[in-house]
């Protein structure tokens, strides 16, 4: 199966790890020296309303299991739940 880069990132990514969908593809890293993609990113977790700072989550090209006619399904871990212990107890 034959891929561009623009047909790539019309797919949606998706966590074979616990289904969340991650998003499209934003940005590649190519290995100049091979020619080859060696991982994709796609946007990573924004601040209230999509405003604040945005990372990219890094995903290399061999977790990428599937690629289909809509989706690419990735080998991503569930995310990290955030320490609560920094935070107001608000009850109790």
């Amino acid at each position: 199966m034959a891929c561009n880069t623009n047909s790539l990132s019309s797919k949606i990514v998706i966590s074979v790890c616990d289904g969340r969908k991650l998003g499209h593809i934003c940005n590649y890293e190519v290995d100049l020296t091979c020619g080859t993609i060696t991982a994709v990113f796609v946007p990573g977790d924004t601040g209230l309303f999509s405003f604040g700072k945005s990372s990219e989550i890094r995903i290399p090209w061999d977790k990428i299991k599937k690629i289909g006619e809509d989706a690419i399904l990735a080998d991503v871990p569930p995310r990290v739940p955030e320490c609560t212990s920094q935070k107001k107890k608000w009850f109790g």
